[in-house]
């Protein structure tokens, strides 16, 4: 037997050897796999394509769902405009939690935003919420949120009355919302999970905005923020719908010179805590064999591109934006028309309905793994005191106090997702025969049923 610098921990002499040949690449590296459990796969099973179906067309039924649209009293009462989409999600919410005992606290975010260039006067913005409050006194602190944006557009951002039917961009998107809530307010979480709906997204995220930045006003631990928005699997021969993309951002855009300097030192400009969820939900997907399959994609968004998870990173949250592998721009901010035979407009008819319901399993099982897991690991550092081959970690236990143990992993600087994993029992320092300069190491914590937090990447400690 050989003993580790960790008096805590002993290893067999096969174990060493082993780390150090995977170390070494000598041994054929696999992504870490994550637990599976059973409430959560059962769940999943209760998403319906038929329910999507539904809520996109209902949505669409609104005519326009334009930021800038109708939200007067007659008009709502007539189902036209954003106030009407408005309060029918605020009423599927409110259904949601009647069927659970009231499980689900539904609010609003209302607010005046000021004109701007996409916003010609002021205008009230309305997002809408529940909250599924964790059981557990110390985890219901952690939150993590699923959102789509129910705003629509046409060709024209300031066109109140043509019709902006919306159904890809983003009703399918607020369908992963209103879906995930329905289905996962029948259980209960040691963590707090928000299903969000936002407006103001096409004329400058301004609904997000708002939202993320009330939030950190009043000191809100959000954990993870989905955003899911263009998750129609738009039906041209060029979608592959066993694909779903998940954006997230390298170096942190709440970073400020001093942590990005750090990052720069420690080749860490891959590993922020948005790129950490992406490895997540990769994980997640594996372990409960989603027919949809995360591509990630290691950029903040598109090309040049932009959505709502950006208004949550720019307040420090780890966030992501899930969108279809192929969009079609064809069905994207153009008014409904026919030209030379090509169907112009955002229709019902280009959605794949079993597509977004099987986004909206990885969403769920996204957020039932997290807010069933214990709070990550505190204070993670690696050892720097002198120079040495192998490598020291520690760190503080769970805040919440739910960890059972804790697994230390670690990649290739080059690898795309956490490749080996050991478990180091309920101990709060480890030291593995692998040397710093060629890996990269996060530690997570694991309570007694499998359920992983979030890897934390430890920062140095001399």
């Amino acid at each position: 037997m050989n003993r580790l610098r960790n008096p805590r921990l002993t290893f067999p002499s096969a174990l060493l050897a082993s780390l150090v040949l995977l170390a070494s690449g000598a041994a054929r590296a696999q992504p870490v796999p994550a637990a599976q459990d059973p409430r959560i796969s059962a769940a999943l099973q209760q998403i319906s394509a038929a329910r999507v179906q539904g809520t996109i067309e209902k949505l669409v039924s609104f005519q326009t769902r334009l930021t800038l649209s109708a939200q007067d009293p007659a008009s709502i009462a007539a189902g036209h405009g954003i106030g009407a989409a408005r309060e029918w999600i605020k009423s599927e919410f409110e259904s949601y939690s009647k069927d659970c005992g009231g499980c689900l606290e539904v609010k609003t975010d209302s607010f005046l935003e000021p004109a701007g260039p996409r916003i010609p006067q002021p205008t009230q913005i309305t997002n809408v919420y529940a909250v599924l409050k964790g059981s557990d006194p110390e985890s219901a602190r952690r939150i993590v949120l699923v959102t789509g944006h129910y705003d629509s557009r046409n060709s024209d951002t300031f066109d109140i009355s043509g019709a902006a039917p919306g159904a890809n961009d983003d009703a399918s998107g607020t369908a992963v919302s209103l879906e995930c809530a329905r289905v996962l307010s029948k259980l209960k979480f040691p963590a707090t999970v928000i299903f969000l709906t936002v407006a103001g997204e096409e004329q400058g995220l301004n609904g997000s905005e708002h939202f993320a930045k009330m939030a950190k006003s009043e000191g809100w631990d959000i954990e993870a923020a989905l955003n899911n928005d263009i998750v129609g699997g738009d039906r041209s021969p060029q979608q592959d719908p066993s694909v779903v993309r998940v954006f997230s951002e390298g170096v942190p855009l709440a970073a400020n010179d001093a942590a990005v300097r750090m990052i720069r030192n420690l080749g860490g400009e891959s590993d922020s805590s948005s790129r950490e969820l992406a490895r997540y939900i990769a994980g997640v997907a594996r372990a409960y064999s989603t027919q949809v399959k995360p591509m990630l994609i290691f950029r903040l968004d598109r090309y040049l591109r932009g959505g709502d998870h950006i208004s949550f990173n720019e307040q420090g949250y780890a966030a992501v934006r899930f969108t279809e592998y192929r969009e079609d721009y064809n069905h994207q901010h153009q008014n409904v028309r026919m030209e030379n035979g090509v169907q112009f407009g955002d229709l019902p008819k280009f959605v794949n309905f079993d597509y977004v319901a099987n986004v909206a399993r990885v969403n769920a099982a996204t957020l039932a793994s997290l807010a069933s897991a214990p709070a990550p690991p505190a204070n993670v550092h690696l050892v720097t005191k002198k120079l040495e081959n192998d490598s020291s970690l520690a760190w503080d236990t769970s805040p919440d106090g739910r960890a059972t143990g804790y697994e230390v992993l670690w990649r290739a600087t080059t690898s795309p997702e956490w490749e080996h994993s050991q478990s180091v029992g309920n101990a709060t320092q480890a030291t593995l025969p692998l040397s710093k300069d060629n890996v990269i190491f996060a530690v997570c914590a694991v309570d007694n049923e499998g359920h992983r937090s979030l890897p934390q990447v430890p920062t140095p400690q001399r």
